[in-house]
C-alpha cells in the first residue's frame, strides 16, 4: 500500500517527537504542536491506520503511539532529515584527531572515543582487517621442550603471541634454518595471501613440514579480530536513556557489549567500501532487542581504517549518530588520505 504524504508527515512526526521526549506521541501534541490546520480527530484516524500498517503500537488505549522497528526503518530510508553538526563538534572532531595526528595507529584508536561523546551512545570499534596488513618480517625463536615463538612483524604491528609445536629433536640451528626459509617465502605478502602461498607450498617443504603447518594455522588466527583489536566506549552512557530503567533492556545490553568475540560480530563488516549501516533489534541478525546498531566502514588513500559503530536503543537519534559518523568519516580521508599523499609525494623526491 502506498502511504499518503499526510501518513508519511504524520509518522515523521511521531518518530522524531518519540526519539526526543521518550514519551508516547498523542493526536492532540501532533494537531496543536505541528499540523494546526487539521482537527485531532483527522489525526487520530491517521495514527490508526498507521498502527493497523504496523508502523505504531499502543501501549494503553487511551495513551499515544510509539514507532515499531517498521516505522524506524522507513524514517531511516525515506523521512528523515539530513544533519549538520555544530561548530563546537565540529572543532572538538579536528582537534581530537589533530592531538595525535603524529601517530597513525593512536587516531584510529581515538575515533571510539569521539564517536560516543558526540552521540551519548555507547560506541564500538574494530580496527582495520589484519587479512589486508603486509609481513614484513617472520621470524622463529627456539624455546626449548618443542616449542617455538612466531614472532610476525607487519607495516602496523608485531604479532609475538603465538607459540607453535616443533619436532624435540629439531636442532636450535635447525630452527633458525627453518626460520629464514619461512621469512623469505612470507616477506612482502598479506596475511590472506601468506596462508594460500604456505598451503600450496607444504608439499615441498620436506623436514619442515611440521614447522610450515603449525606456522599456517597460526596465520590463520590473525585473521580474526583479537581483544586489543575491539574498542569499546561509553559502556555506561546507557543509563543515559530512560530504556534502560527496565532491567531487562540492561541485561540484553550487557551480553553483547561483555564479550569482545560478540562485539566483533555485531559490527564487523567484509566490504571495505566507505558506508553507512544501520540495524534494527527485534530479530535482526545478532542485535539485541529494543536495542539498534549504527556503523561506518572508513577507508582513505585505499586504506582501510576499520569499522566503528555506535550501540544504543532502538530509539536513537539517528539524525545525529548518522551526521557524526559521515563527518568523522570525512575528517579521517582528510587526515590519513592527506599523510599518505604527503609520504608518497616524499618517496618520489628521493
Amino acid at each position: 500500500m502506498k502511504m499518503s504524504d499526510r501518513k508519511k508527515k504524520i509518522l515523521q512526526i511521531v518518530v522524531d517527537e518519540y526519539i526526543h521526549s521518550a514519551v508516547p506521541v498523542s493526536s492532540k501534541v501532533i494537531a496543536e504542536k505541528h499540523l494546526q490546520g487539521v482537527s485531532s480527530a483527522t489525526v487520530r484516524n491517521e495514527l490508526a491506520s498507521l498502527e493497523e500498517l504496523g508502523y505504531l503500537t499502543q501501549f494503553h488505549t487511551s495513551g499515544g503511539r510509539v514507532p515499531s522497528p517498521q516505522a524506524y526503518r522507513f524514517y531511516i530510508e525515506e523521512l528523515m532529515q539530513r544533519g549538520n553538526l555544530s561548530e563546537s563538534d565540529l572543532d572538538y572532531i579536528e582537534s581530537a584527531f589533530s592531538e595525535r595526528s603524529g601517530d597513525v595507529e593512536h587516531l584510529i584508536k581515538s575515533v571510539s572515543k569521539v564517536i560516543s561523546d558526540l552521540t551519548d551512545y555507547t560506541s564500538v570499534g574494530i580496527g582495520p582487517h589484519a587479512d589486508e596488513e603486509t609481513i614484513r618480517n617472520l621470524t622463529l625463536l627456539p624455546c626449548g621442550e618443542g616449542r617455538a615463538l612466531l614472532v610476525i612483524v607487519t607495516g602496523t604491528r608485531i604479532l609475538r603471541d603465538s607459540f607453535i609445536d616443533i619436532p624435540e629433536s629439531m636442532a636450535d640451528a635447525d630452527v633458525e634454518n627453518a626460520s629464514r626459509v619461512l621469512a623469505k617465502l612470507f616477506e612482502g605478502k598479506a596475511l590472506s595471501e601468506a596462508r594460500t602461498v604456505g598451503e600450496e607450498a607444504l608439499a615441498e617443504f620436506g623436514q619442515y613440514r611440521q614447522v610450515m603447518r603449525e606456522v599456517i594455522d597460526a596465520l590463520k588466527t590473525y585473521s580474526r579480530p583479537r581483544d586489543e583489536d575491539v574498542v569499546l566506549t561509553g559502556a555506561d552512557k546507557i543509563f543515559n536513556h530512560p530504556e534502560y530503567e527496565d532491567i531487562e533492556n540492561v541485561k540484553n545490553f550487557l551480553t553483547v557489549i561483555s564479550s569482545k568475540d560478540k562485539i566483533a560480530e555485531l559490527i564487523g563488516d567484509d566490504n571495505d567500501e566507505i558506508q553507512i549501516s544501520v540495524r534494527i533489534g527485534s530479530g535482526e541478525d545478532d542485535v539485541p532487542e529494543d536495542c539498534s546498531v549504527v556503523t561506518a566502514t572508513y577507508a582513505a588513500g585505499g586504506k582501510n581504517l576499520g569499522t566503528y559503530g555506535v550501540i544504543g536503543p532502538m530509539r536513537m537519534d539517528y539524525t545525529k549518530v548518522i551526521t557524526v559518523l559521515e563527518n568523522v568519516g570525512k575528517a579521517l580521508e582528510e587526515l590519513v588520505g592527506g599523510r599518505i599523499k604527503d609520504k608518497k609525494d616524499n618517496k618520489d623526491h628521493e
